[in-house]
């Protein structure tokens, strides 16, 4: 997962241009970073990654089923005749 790049500098100085005191624009852009830094954005790799992940487990599950019906089939016809 990617983490989204922030300019602390850059925010905490427009902060300021905007009349905030430095020290609670500091504060701010702290806290903004934080807030920030904990949200994981997923790339396209990471999503490919987890489609051939899906897609393996469904293979599995379909031969899983399918094995389960076979050994079904067999009792079943065991019983019958």
């Amino acid at each position: 997962m990617t983490a989204i790049t922030f300019d602390t500098l850059r925010f905490v100085h427009r902060l300021k241009e905007s009349g905030i005191p430095e020290q609670q624009a500091e504060a701010i852009s702290a806290a903004f970073k934080d807030a920030t830094g904990e949200a994981e954005l997923a790339t396209k790799g990471d999503l490919r990654e987890m489609e051939y992940r899906v897609a393996g487990d469904l293979k599995l599950l379909k031969w899983m089923l399918a094995a389960l019906l076979a050994v079904n089939g067999a009792v079943l016809v065991k019983l019958l005749f």
